[in-house]
């Protein structure tokens, strides 16, 4: 019986696929240190858990109460599957990555610009005692910002050194959360206020660069 054409691919086609691709897999499933650090950067930035210590300490007020590592593992749940799940959000609407990494980097400028001249752009109420969940884990550590800057680091880094750079950066929230009032007292509030702009004036230029890369990325691609 005659095969019907383009049903079943052919060994020759699928290997060819297989080198095409080779590259890209290797950087979605092995983790690259320079990468993966670089990854980890962006996030300790824009997650900027020391310099929400302020904000963690104001809703921890009275009865309210954070369980550090819930908050932790919640917000790292959130992040990754929002990683995979982005990338089919953007082929629903037919947006490519690096489009939605330029988008992304404007969301993340304009972050960077709220740390450094300390603009209160959200404003987030919460009920009951447990403030693990909401606002902590969302809005405050796996929020807008974040999720932008997920899918528009995907246009740089594998998958891989995006999960391990968001296992780093929950490690840090957790160890954060876990021992705020000491930090209160080790930082001060003038450390927490310079750590906070520090860390805006770097999220500011990973915006540029973000910016600037994926930009030239999309004016290559406009028809001559």
């Amino acid at each position: 019986m005659k095969r019907k054409k383009g049903i079943i691919p052919n060994t020759h086609t699928v290997f060819k696929w297989a080198e095409k691709n080779r590259k890209r897999l290797a950087m979605d499933f092995i983790p690259h240190p320079a990468h993966t650090a670089s990854a980890t950067v962006v996030l300790f930035a824009l997650i900027d858990a020391l310099g929400a210590v302020p904000i963690f300490l104001n809703y921890q007020r009275g009865d309210r109460t954070i369980n550090p590592l819930r908050a932790a593992v919640y917000s790292f749940l959130l992040l990754v599957a929002f990683l995979f799940a982005g990338q089919f959000i953007l082929q629903l609407f037919s947006v490519d990555i690096s489009s939605f990494a330029v988008a992304g980097s404007l969301v993340v400028f304009i972050i960077s610009i709220e740390m450094v001249f300390g603009i209160e752009i959200f404003k987030f109420e919460t009920h009951g005692n447990s403030i693990t969940l909401v606002p902590v884990a969302f809005p405050l550590i796996a929020g807008p910002g974040t999720f932008t800057a997920l899918l528009s680091m995907r246009a740089e880094f594998g998958a891989a050194d995006i999960i391990v750079a968001i296992f780093l950066n929950m490690i840090v929230v957790f160890l954060v959360l876990r021992h705020l009032d000491w930090l209160q007292k080790l930082m001060g509030v003038a450390g927490v206020y310079v750590m906070r702009k520090f860390f805006g004036i770097i999220l500011m230029a990973i915006a540029v660069r973000l910016f600037t890369s994926n930009i030239h990325a999309l004016f290559a691609a406009l028809p001559n």
